[in-house]
């Protein structure tokens, strides 16, 4: 897409840009969001999509759902947020990032309708989600993908993602996060969720809560569209697991996997898995057809950094971007059962809207030391003094290292041989450890 007229940005002015437009606000809904979409040529109408929400494990099975699509031999376009390391690793195509040259002419070709936009009578600001969606969908269709796997930015319903019309869509499970925004009950959240449910397609959820998924259930029975849950109408065991991965067999909608392999550890990567598979056979309504070769391969080859992560032994380094109770208790469950070490060294921070007790429960109990410290997004980090306040709690010694690098190497210095070094809490505080750890 060219710009006609608007002043060219490079990669860096792009980005400083973007980040700088507002985030959230008052009265958030839609229609800016299918204004610029509509001005942009609507670019989601040039490829099939499945849209994946949920509180946890919607990137590692949007991840999944494109490597097997990949595999089967669609050119895939993959949307996930926020990015780990750089701002590229959100949009990819085949598992390419979006070069920072397409980044800044996207993006130099959108400010000026953002402007625009601003200026109409009945003002219509675009919030950053909406900005780098529609960056992404544009890149999609120049790119003539065949899918495009679209992560949920925030909640479902409002969520700019929810624009488009997806053939499946997935909702991996809800728990409690930005309650603020989307609500104090699971039951308030859930309907936030079911908001990307759409007329006579088909939901896939892997949710085990009964309350969440009547919830589901009713809001797409109201529009016609089929349910597929995981757990009920698929079903899945996991037999071998190592430090490099994990074996499972699962009896799903197009039948059986005696022997699938996923890269990625913990149960809970199970499950997104077989969640991935349901909605990739899915689409057999619209008569596309997903071999069990493209399953394997997909999932066999599947790449999803940050999550259980080994990224140095002796002393073990793990990564996690676990971001709430729901998914520190995943990792805390995987380390006892999975992991074999004499002493745990646990470097956290945590986003200061997050549940702190909870998340600092799970990680107290299997820490032997902790490390708090800072992530680099302003404004979002926890103070460390009250992270502290729940490590005392439950009795672990602790230090505060406000500055992230030499809360790592304090880290590696306290940690032996047969040591681990777990780095937890925040995607950003593992994007930091990742950057800083693997250069060293």
């Amino acid at each position: 897409m060219d710009n006609p007229g608007g002043e060219s940005l490079n990669y860096d002015e792009a980005l400083e840009w973007v980040f700088n437009v507002r985030r959230f606000g008052p009265k958030r809904t839609l229609i800016p969001t299918r204004k610029i979409l509509d001005l942009l040529g609507r670019p989601q109408d040039s490829f099939k999509i499945i849209h994946i929400g949920g509180t946890n494990g919607k990137g590692s099975t949007s991840a999944m759902t494109a490597s097997i699509l990949q595999a089967e031999g669609y050119k895939v376009g993959l949307f996930t947020s926020p990015h780990l390391e750089v701002f590229k690793e959100r949009v990819k195509v085949n598992g390419e990032m979006i070069p920072g040259d397409d980044v800044a002419r996207l993006l130099s070709a959108i400010r000026p309708l953002f402007e625009e936009m601003l200026g109409y009578s009945e003002s219509m600001p675009l919030r950053f989600f909406d900005i780098v969606t529609a960056m992404a969908l544009m890149y999609f269709k120049e790119q003539r993908v065949d899918y495009a796997v679209l992560e949920v930015g925030l909640g479902g319903r409002l969520d700019a993602t929810t624009v488009v019309d997806p053939l499946v869509s997935v909702i991996t499970n809800i728990g409690f996060e930005h309650t603020n925004i989307l609500g104090d009950t699971l039951e308030e959240i859930a309907h936030e969720k079911a908001g990307i449910i759409k007329e006579d397609r088909i939901l896939v959820t892997a949710t085990q809560d009964e309350l969440v998924f009547n919830v589901f259930k009713e809001t797409a029975d109201s529009l016609n569209s089929e349910v597929v849950r995981i757990g009920y109408d698929t079903m899945y065991q996991r037999f071998g697991s190592t430090l490099t991965g994990q074996t499972f067999s699962l009896c799903s909608l197009s039948g059986e996997y005696s022997e699938l392999y996923i890269p990625l550890l913990g149960d809970h990567q199970v499950m997104n898995a077989a969640t991935a598979v349901a909605a990739v056979e899915s689409l057999s309504k619209y008569g596309v057809t997903i071999t069990e070769k493209g399953v394997k391969e997909g999932l066999r080859r599947v790449y999803w950094p940050g999550r259980l992560e080994i990224i140095k032994t002796e002393p073990l380094v793990v990564l996690d971007c676990a971001k709430d109770a729901e998914a520190t208790e995943a990792v805390r469950e995987t380390i006892t059962r999975d992991f074999t070490y004499q002493r745990l060294i646990a470097v956290v921070s945590i986003s200061s809207d997050k549940n702190i007790p909870g998340m600092m429960m799970n990680i107290s109990m299997i820490a032997d030391h902790v490390i708090l410290t800072t992530h680099r997004v302003m404004g979002r980090a926890a103070d460390p003094e009250i992270l502290a306040a729940e490590v005392k709690k439950h009795g672990k010694p602790y230090e505060i290292i406000p500055e992230q690098e030499k809360a790592f190497t304090r880290a590696l210095e306290l940690a032996k041989k047969q040591d681990m070094v777990l780095v937890i809490g925040s995607v950003f505080l593992a994007g930091e450890a990742r950057e800083f750890l693997m250069g060293h």
